[in-house]
C-alpha cells in the first residue's frame, strides 16, 4: 500500500507545537484593512489554536495521527 501524502495547503497554514497543539493564523488580516479599526486588526494578529472539532481532520491531512 502506498504512503499517504501530506496535504500541502494544510502544511503551509498549520503549525504543530511541541506539546502537539495546532496553531493557525486568524482570518481577515490580508486586505481591506483601511476600513477596519486598529482595535480589530490588533485583535486579528497573532496565532490561535485550531478548534477541537477540526483537530482530527487536520491531523489526518498533516499525516500525524
Amino acid at each position: 500500500m502506498p504512503k499517504n501524502k501530506t496535504h500541502s495547503g494544510t502544511k503551509k497554514r498549520i503549525k504543530v507545537t511541541g506539546t502537539g497543539k495546532l496553531l493557525r493564523e486568524r482570518a481577515g488580516k490580508r486586505h481591506l484593512l483601511e476600513k477596519k479599526s486598529s482595535h480589530k486588526t490588533r485583535q486579528l494578529s497573532g496565532n490561535d489554536v485550531v478548534a477541537p472539532q477540526d483537530t482530527g481532520r487536520i491531523r489526518r491531512m498533516l499525516g500525524n495521527s
